[in-house]
């Protein structure tokens, strides 16, 4: 459908279509079911609701929620049961009023309620004509029945709040906010790979379009079936997964695709995840895209799943962004494709254990590096390399530590630390 439209080039269908086809390494003999589905639909069935009348307390929402064959049955219906009730009043009135009588066409009679009605067939022609404010002018209400006057009153005011009711529901299924999550579009496998010397959990996501999502937000869900202390079992448990972010936040710019990763660490639902138990695992990651659709500002939101099997260790995305006569240029055919890594089939608690980090401490190890300290009076220098200690890291804003003593002695500076070091620095006092 996106390729007729223009969308989507054919070699993004056909790497689409080349992934579908590739067998997975492991897979279970039945079929997981999944809460929300790779286009974003929740798979969730509702059975024996009893108050159904709830839905109708709601009737415009229920009527968009509507397909759209069913939304045109009641369009249609609606229009056509208020014609043939107007017309069934039109039609008493003028027997009523005796206008259904046989008259010679030469002779004057008495003026009818309306003109030019005979028969029912008659009667629904001027109901049409009423309420659309057709007007043909063949048929008209007179001042001799004050009563027709009303029922044309209530008729078009009835035929504005029927049309006012289905103009809105049809705007508001076209401007869906789902409709606009049709151009964007995720990878269909996550892959699990090394990044900056953690396992990592990765997926891709691109906008087709080129006006942007404002205030574009990410967020990750695992779904898992868990047992508390107690035995209770809590068939679908729901666990925030944080997003990789150096803002510290859920937000993305999304001008053009991104790789979305998560670092497992001690904190991860995937913390205990290896290679071998990765098939076995009773999971669900659910991707949450919200933000704001620029030309229209309807918030949308745009979602899809990663199961088991739609995990592949060992792999990582390709790159994807080339820059071309002085512009970045993205190859959609690429947009999925995955080359294998070097990374070991132990979960990241056995990579732990095995570089013998403790679980009982603080931290997950001592970090080793060069750290950039200043000191007191404005100077830099650089640390001795040394592994930070056991100790809370102060901020880099931390105030400058003075023990000066009497003149004429040596008096020792704290340096306020910027990177992981704090260097001491002993100076003379130049005064006399």
């Amino acid at each position: 459908m996106l390729a007729r439209k223009g969308l989507l080039p054919d070699g993004f269908l056909l790497t689409r279509l080349a992934e579908d086809a590739q067998p997975s390494r492991i897979r279970p003999k039945s079929q997981r079911a999944r809460f929300v589905t790779k286009s974003g639909s929740c798979n969730v069935a509702h059975k024996n609701i009893r108050e159904q009348g709830r839905f109708l307390q709601d009737v415009f929402t229920t009527m968009v929620d509507l397909k759209w064959q069913h939304s045109l049955l009641i369009f249609t219906s609606a229009f056509l049961c208020s014609w043939m009730l107007f017309a069934m009043v039109w039609w008493l009135l003028a027997f009523a009023h005796g206008d259904l009588e046989p008259r010679d066409p030469n002779e004057p009679g008495p003026v009818p309620c309306v003109t030019s009605i005979h028969s029912f067939t008659s009667a629904f022609l001027f109901s049409i004509e009423v309420q659309v404010t057709i007007g043909f002018g063949g048929r008209m209400v007179t001042e001799e029945c004050p009563l027709a006057i009303i029922v044309l009153i209530i008729q078009n005011i009835l035929g504005l709040i029927i049309n006012a009711i289905m103009l809105g529901c049809v705007f508001m299924k076209t401007a869906q906010a789902n409709r606009r999550a049709e151009t964007l579009i995720f990878s269909r496998n996550a892959v699990i790979a090394p990044r900056n010397g953690r396992p990592t959990f990765m997926f891709r996501v691109g906008d087709l379009r080129k006006s942007m999502i404002i205030s574009a937000t990410i967020q990750l869900q695992v779904i898992r079936r868990t047992v508390t202390a107690e035995g209770e079992v809590i068939p679908v448990c729901q666990l925030d997964i944080q997003v990789e972010n150096p803002l510290r936040s859920n937000g993305i710019f999304l001008v053009s695709p991104l790789i979305i990763s998560h670092t497992i660490d001690r904190g991860s639902p995937l913390y205990e995840v290896s290679a071998q138990s990765l098939s076995t695992e009773d999971l669900e990651i659910i991707v949450i895209l919200e933000g704001v659709v620029e030309t229209t500002g309807i918030t949308m939101q745009a979602r899809t799943s990663y199961t088991p099997e739609e995990i592949l260790w060992g792999r990582r995305f390709v790159s994807i962004m080339t820059e071309e006569d002085g512009r970045y240029s993205i190859d959609y055919s690429k947009f999925g494709n995955t080359v294998p890594v070097r990374m070991p089939a132990l979960s990241t608690k056995e990579l732990d254990q095995t570089r013998g980090v403790q679980d009982s401490g603080p931290h997950e190890g001592k970090p080793q590096g060069w750290g950039l300290v200043r000191a007191g009076r404005g100077g830099y220098r650089r640390g001795g390399g040394r592994a930070c200690d056991d100790t809370a890291a102060k901020p880099w804003y931390a105030p400058v530590e003075k023990e000066e003593d009497k003149k004429g002695q040596k008096k020792t500076v704290k340096l306020e630390e910027i990177g992981r070091e704090i260097v001491e620095e002993t100076v003379e006092d130049m005064s006399d």
